[in-house]
């Protein structure tokens, strides 16, 4: 009898269970959010036996669950090495491609899914959100259309296709899809939340406050959505209830330096500019990247005839990342005033890429533009302006104004031809006889030549 070979079967599978309850383990760990032990007891399980592809797939959506999508992906690749065609590993590394920016392998992963399993709907709902990032909603809406064949009543479909919708401004689409996934599923996360979103950006605002307030009854305690709510609340001009939300953030996060440059805002608003001051520095201390303290500070700097102070506190502004063309063109507007035509150039160039279709941002560009001499690049910005808006009196006005400071009357003039004389104001006349006395003083001066 072969006692050596009995008792090593018999450690196999002693080892081999043991890889068991850690996995087992490390799977309770995770329903109970422990991510970090959950995944030490799956790479435990893994070390004794890693040709099981499920493992492989589980510690993959521990890494999930902590953010940490390239590892994550690379274990989805050792799960399909092992079980090369398992549909839900494949949905999942097809996700985590999208997460990361890596559409075109996403996409192809996906089409291999639809080559295995056509009628699996999950691939055509999450390609729905790859579509989405990559700017191509026609394609989006498509997906849609072939999960619905499938699963009609899908509310993660609506839910994705309603986000597509919302990036695309088309706010009334967005809720009504929204609404759709909350019909199917009231639990969804954050679904009276977006709700709230959709209401709010078609200036609806008792039903966004209504979506807000159903939202924060479910889940008291989401940073995200009392944030929101107070800057909506700010919005709205209720600055005391703004002011509570704000401090409920603080109470949970006591170093959210946005929390506290909002609380700022509400003193300033309120002419408390000190107690303004006070909190916009506590907010940089907190964190040196926030958007906004610097801003108002310059502001403030300007009001004291700090020019210097001013100008430092931009600067530092603009190395942050501002994506909000309203700041980026009140920065370019006091850069303006602060002779620094180069560093307003900026702001409002940046502004013109994310708003292309703002009239007023282009008369701006021009005036900068005419300060540093590039009459001719300015004159294409201004005819870009009224070609955008051409019924502005205000902006013809502003358009005119910046043609005869570069002795252009002549151009002064054609534009204010585009106003009808019964609806020109006072100051548009007053623009116009200026325009008409530079002109005959120019023609003047060309004759005597």
């Amino acid at each position: 009898m072969n006692f050596d070979n009995g008792f090593e079967q018999n450690e196999e599978f002693n080892s081999w269970d043991q890889a068991e309850q850690k996995a087992v383990k490390a799977y309770e760990l995770y329903e109970e959010g422990k991510m970090n032990e959950a995944l030490s007891a799956m790479n435990e399980a893994i070390d004794i036996n890693p040709s099981n592809d499920r493992w492989h797939f589980n510690k993959a959506l521990t890494l999930d669950a902590m953010d940490r999508y390239e590892q994550a992906i690379e274990e989805y690749k050792l799960a399909l090495e092992l079980s090369p065609e398992d549909i839900e590993t494949l949905n999942c590394l097809a996700v985590d491609y999208t997460r990361t920016g890596q559409y075109d392998l996403a996409l192809s992963v996906f089409e291999q899914i639809e080559i295995i399993d056509p009628e699996f709907e999950p691939g055509y709902c999450n390609r729905i959100i790859t579509y989405t990032e990559m700017g191509n909603y026609e394609m989006a809406e498509h997906m849609f259309y072939l999960a619905q064949q499938i699963n009609e009543n899908c509310p993660l479909c609506f839910y994705n296709i309603g986000n597509s919708f919302f990036i695309q401004g088309n706010f009334k689409k967005a809720i009504w899809c929204w609404e759709k996934t909350a019909g199917f599923e009231p639990n969804h996360p954050q679904i009276n939340y977006h709700i709230a979103r959709g209401y709010w950006n078609l200036g609806e605002k008792q039903m966004a406050w209504r979506h807000f307030i159903e939202e924060l009854k479910k889940n008291p305690g989401d940073k995200e959505v009392i944030f929101d709510f107070g800057l909506f609340l700010l919005g709205c001009g209720d600055t005391v209830s703004a002011g509570e939300k704000f401090r409920r953030i603080l109470e949970i996060e006591p170093d959210c330096a946005p929390a506290v440059f909002y609380l700022g805002e509400i003193e300033l608003s309120a002419g408390r500019k000190r107690e303004a001051a006070k909190l916009y520095l506590e907010a940089l201390k907190i964190d040196r990247n926030t958007v906004g303290p610097r801003f108002r500070l310059a502001q403030m700097a300007i009001e004291r005839k700090e020019k210097g102070e001013a100008f430092s506190l931009l600067g530092a502004e603009l190395e942050l990342d501002i994506s909000q063309p309203e700041i980026l063109q009140a920065i370019g507007i006091m850069m303006m005033e602060l002779g620094q035509a180069d560093y307003a150039t900026h702001c409002f160039l940046r502004v013109s890429e994310l708003e292309p279709t703002s009239a007023l941002n282009y008369l701006y560009l021009a005036k900068v533009l005419a300060v540093r001499g590039e009459q001719e690049d300015a004159a294409q910005f201004l005819d870009y302006a009224i070609e955008l808006s051409a019924a502005d009196s205000e902006l013809v006005k502003g358009v005119s104004l910046v043609y005869l400071d570069m002795g252009m009357p002549q151009k002064a003039l054609e534009v204010l031809t585009t106003i009808k004389s019964g609806k020109a104001g006072l100051g548009l006349k007053i623009v116009k006889a200026v325009a008409k006395t530079k002109l005959l003083f120019q023609r003047m001066r060309n004759f005597r030549k």
